[in-house]
């Protein structure tokens, strides 16, 4: 559990020090949704369509910052020491945490501004919101995280990262925006239970994957 703070705190310190990603997603948020607002003005826009954009803007806005989990390691030449100091679980959960802790960030700040400003858009269950909100942010910071790893040691880093992350998020995405549509329907928990079954599954599935399948990529 050490090992796994000591990764994340030295990725947090480093983050802040640099604000790569940080300042990635803003600029990426508010540039987005700013387009989206002028190219909706003075159209009326189905709540089923805009819960579908909510997902859009989250989904590239985790791939403008979430790739440099790994990235960094590479380019500062830090891989050999990682490799010397700690054990790839604990490489593994401290980036997750990371990339977790980064996820979250960027769906508050997106979910508040998508509220502020998108005037079609009202949450009537706000459980069924924030507990599909939770789930799918899970989810995509650990789909991000193998990705990232792989990603890291390929030359076309930039453009390889979304064109692996699009098919292996697309069951998340199209889940959590079922969930979505509940929760601006007024749906209660019970109703959308299946959109939460399918996404803890999703994440207990690709967590253990991504940690099995990690020893071999961070060793490679």
């Amino acid at each position: 559990m050490r090992s796994v703070l000591g990764v994340f705190w030295k990725d947090v310190r480093s983050e802040l020090r640099t604000r790569y990603a940080l300042n990635a997603l803003i600029m990426f948020v508010v540039t987005t949704l700013s387009i989206i607002l002028f190219s909706m003005a003075g159209e009326t826009v189905g709540i089923d369509v805009l819960a579908g954009i909510l997902w859009v803007v989250i989904f590239f806005s985790a791939m403008s910052g979430l790739s440099r989990t790994f990235v960094n390691e590479e380019e500062r030449g830090t891989v050999m020491t990682l490799h010397l100091l700690t054990t790839p679980s604990a490489v593994f959960f401290g980036k997750l945490l990371v990339n977790l802790v980064l996820v979250l960030f960027l769906n508050v700040l997106i979910v508040v501004l998508y509220l502020l400003l998108i005037n079609g858009f009202v949450v009537q269950s706000y459980d069924v919101f924030v507990l599909t909100l939770l789930l799918g942010s899970f989810g995509l910071a650990s789909a991000a995280t193998i990705i990232a790893a792989i990603v890291a040691k390929a030359h076309t880093k930039g453009t390889l990262y979304p064109v692996l992350s699009f098919p292996i998020l697309l069951p998340l995405l199209m889940t959590v925006m079922n969930g979505t549509k509940l929760a601006t329907a007024g749906a209660s928990i019970a109703e959308a239970g299946g959109e939460f079954r399918i996404l803890i599954s999703y994440a207990v599935v690709v967590t253990s994957a991504s940690y099995l399948l990690f020893d071999f990529v961070w060793k490679d």
